[in-house]
């Protein structure tokens, strides 16, 4: 894999996903090797880099990403009554594509 899952593989096609909510410039779908019984991931369909690093669709975008997290969160919490969003950055994030998961239940082993 590539410095960008997002782009290369589930954005293009490549890997498929199961999309939960979709806008124009966001995609929120289940984690392709979930960490948690429920695990979201929401990405910028553009690629920016990450949370300090916002690329070219700067703040705009980054607030329509967290319009989806928001929602995507309160439906989690609703359904399932928790959850956790989590974002990595420096080596911690694996994938160099700003994602936020959005996750619930106890963490899998």
């Amino acid at each position: 894999m590539g410095e960008d899952f997002y782009c290369e593989e589930a954005l293009s096609g490549r890997t498929p996903v199961t999309v939960v909510h979709e806008t124009e410039d966001v995609v929120a779908f289940e984690h392709t090797r979930p960490s948690w019984p429920v695990h979201i991931v929401v990405v910028p369909k553009q690629h920016t880099p990450s949370l300090v690093d916002l690329g070219e669709g700067g703040e705009g975008l980054l607030g329509k990403v967290m319009q989806v997290v928001r929602s995507v969160a309160a439906e989690v919490t609703q359904r399932h009554g928790a959850c956790r969003v989590i974002t990595n950055l420096g080596a911690y994030q694996d994938s160099k594509h700003l994602h936020f998961h959005v996750v619930s239940g106890p963490r899998h082993p």
